[in-house]
């Protein structure tokens, strides 16, 4: 019994750190409502500038006063990025926005290697809290206490400040009702900007006091914001006191999982971040969100179909592809043959964001769930690929059919963080069903036949799948199918009134992408002979995110472009230089900032200045909204 108290203590300390990081989130999108990828990485920032302060600084006015400066400096750092980068997009679409700060984030992983080296680095020990104190028999570290102590204390200090001054006041009412408030007469801009920079602040000072409990290295930002995105989500978006209470659930059950549950330790706070979702859309604390803006976020042309001489130019494209083999080397092709694996896998996630109007964090769920389905056949059942391409993707599709069921229940930021909740749980099972998946070590010796075991080969099979898979995703956008789905997508109480079921077809929606991605992840799993976890982890989903982003989230086709130039960078800069993802963050923040419709909608703004001839000019019949072509 003691020892479970001294366990519960601990999760507490741990929860200090985390409500503080999560608060500044939820403050930040609250206002702002800035999915802020980047706030990780700020995180990170505060603890690597408090590493380098404390050491150079002695004594306790030394050490504590080097924990508030460093916040400080970060909470600069924050607002500066907010002025330079985030001020300039807000009329974007917001999911460029992400977009923006999954480039920062990027930036920051590079430059930390760059200032502080690659190695782990251990701070100080907290002046006056360097012992610890027997509590029912155990020793409890007082550092522990002082950080239990700390996140009440800070709680009630930000309660004050939004009740008690103006300043909290406006912030409060702008969480609210933007628009109120602008009309109001208050400067949106330096309210923003205060905001952010408090988020920031409130984010670099929990990194900057972890210096004394744990190393300080340059994973910590994607280690603790998939924790800080799941307590916003359960407490509430917004909800500084939600972020409290659900601190304190996923701190505990993080240190009691391990030890009663330990085979299902990882999934348990997303599943209930998962059941929260699905009976509280909004969290515990949170309140129902107001209209969002629309899903397009511009004002622009409608879809048709491509005429006649577009159709010849793209099957000249598609012919010219084809003959690479004839000039490349292997390794270019093998390259070549990821890249179009890739465009298959963005084409599916734009498929249900762009017709579906449905912004999914997870979609490496799907990708994920076929490469397994595709190596459980070759491994346990013997077999040959064209069978596991086949049936290995229902494994997808079935999880889309299972999870998509609650996702589209929900909508906005809330459906896109069920989506983020049911991908962590299943890839918690795949890391932990060591018997079946392997675990971390991966199922091995995936090879594909004969015929496609040469790079040329497999390059002609994956060319020839993600032709037909985009093919048959741009024929669902113009069937009747595609036109009553963006119906439900632009205004589901009118689709309703005809007769349409917006869940329903959203969820059929989901199915189709879920099992597209499938079919992509069986692919990759021939081309790397191997299947892992991370196939299906978050850095995949948010991957798939960029290339949607890059291309333009308005257009049909835009994933197309978007994988090849985000794939083919990624890659080429890996082979070039070791600060790689420097280079791709500060080449996706020039392009958000430049081509903010993406750059096929870029393309398409500059073709639609002269008028167009030939089939399909004007608007489509069906068309329900301004849309890309």
């Amino acid at each position: 019994m003691e020892f479970l108290l001294v366990q519960a203590l601990s999760g507490l300390a741990s929860a200090a750190s985390l409500f503080l990081v999560a608060s500044g989130l939820s403050i930040i999108f609250g206002v702002t409502r800035i999915v802020n990828f980047a706030h990780g990485a700020f995180y990170m920032l505060g603890a690597y500038v408090a590493y380098t302060l404390t050491t150079r600084f002695a004594g306790p006015l030394g050490f504590w006063g080097a924990i508030v400066a460093a916040a400080i400096i970060v909470a600069i750092l924050g607002a500066l990025m907010e002025m330079v980068l985030l001020r300039r997009i807000y009329q974007a679409p917001e999911l460029f926005q992400l977009l923006a700060t999954f480039g920062v984030t990027l930036m920051v992983q590079d430059l930390v290697v760059v200032i502080w080296g690659p190695e782990d680095l251990l701070g100080p020990r907290a002046p006056g809290f360097t012992g610890a104190i027997s509590l029912f028999g155990r020793m409890v570290p007082t550092y522990d206490l002082f950080m239990m102590t700390l996140g009440p204390v800070v709680l009630g200090i930000l309660w004050l400040l939004f009740h008690k001054t103006r300043w909290g006041v406006l912030v409060r009412a702008a969480t609210q009702d933007r628009e109120m408030v602008a009309a109001l007469g208050v400067n949106q801009k330096w309210l923003f900007t205060g905001v952010f920079a408090l988020g920031v602040f409130l984010a670099a000072l929990g990194g900057a006091l972890q210096i004394p409990r744990t190393t300080v290295t340059h994973a910590m930002d994607l280690s603790i914001i998939v924790e800080v995105f799941v307590v916003v989500v359960i407490g509430g978006l917004g909800s500084v006191f939600g972020a409290f209470v659900a601190a304190i659930i996923v701190a505990e059950l993080n240190a009691f999982g391990i030890l009663i549950l330990p085979q299902i330790s990882l999934i348990t706070v997303f599943l209930v971040m998962a059941v929260v979702l699905v009976v509280r859309p909004w969290g515990l604390f949170g309140k129902p969100e107001s209209a969002p803006r629309a899903a397009a976020g511009l004002t622009i042309r409608p879809w048709r179909p491509f005429t006649q001489m577009e159709r010849a130019g793209v099957a000249l494209v598609v012919v010219a592809v084809a003959a690479l083999p004839f000039f490349l080397g292997n390794y270019a092709l093998t390259v070549g043959a990821e890249i179009l694996i890739y465009v298959l896998f963005a084409a599916s996630l734009h498929f249900m964001m762009t017709v579906g109007g449905l912004a999914s964090f997870g979609h490496a769920a799907y990708f994920g769930l076929g490469a397994y389905g595709a190596a459980f056949l070759v491994k346990y059942m013997g077999a040959p690929m064209e069978a596991a391409l086949i049936v290995g993707p229902l494994l997808g599709l079935a999880g889309a059919v299972v999870f998509g069921w609650f996702c589209v229940r929900l909508s906005g930021v809330y459906f896109a963080m069920l989506t983020l909740a049911f991908a962590q749980i299943a890839w918690s099972i795949a890391f932990q069903w060591v018997d079946v998946t392997g675990g971390d070590n991966g199922l091995l010796g995936i090879w594909p036949a004969s015929w496609a075991s040469r790079p040329a080969g497999f390059f002609w099979l994956a060319l020839g799948i993600a032709v037909v898979g985009v093919a048959v995703l741009r024929m669902l956008v113009f069937s009747p199918f595609g036109y009553g789905l963006r119906a439900v997508r632009d205004s589901a109480l009118r689709s309703e009134a005809i007769g349409l079921n917006r869940q329903r077809m959203q969820w059929a929606a989901f199915i189709v992408a879920g099992t597209f991605a499938g079919l992509a992840g069986a692919l990759f799993a021939f081309l790397k002979g191997s299947v892992f976890p991370d196939y299906m982890a978050i850095p995949t989903s948010v991957d798939g995110l960029v290339m949607v982003l890059l291309g333009g989230v308005e257009t049909v086709s835009g994933a197309v472009v978007g994988a090849v130039l985000y794939k083919a960078l990624a890659i080429w800069l890996m082979s070039q230089t070791d600060l790689s993802k420097l280079v791709l963050g500060g080449v996706i923040v020039v392009i958000v900032l430049a081509f903010p419709k993406g750059v096929v909608g870029f393309i398409e703004d500059l073709r639609h200045r002269w008028p167009r001839k030939g089939n399909g000019a004007g608007a489509p019949v069906g068309a329900t909204k301004a849309e890309a072509a």
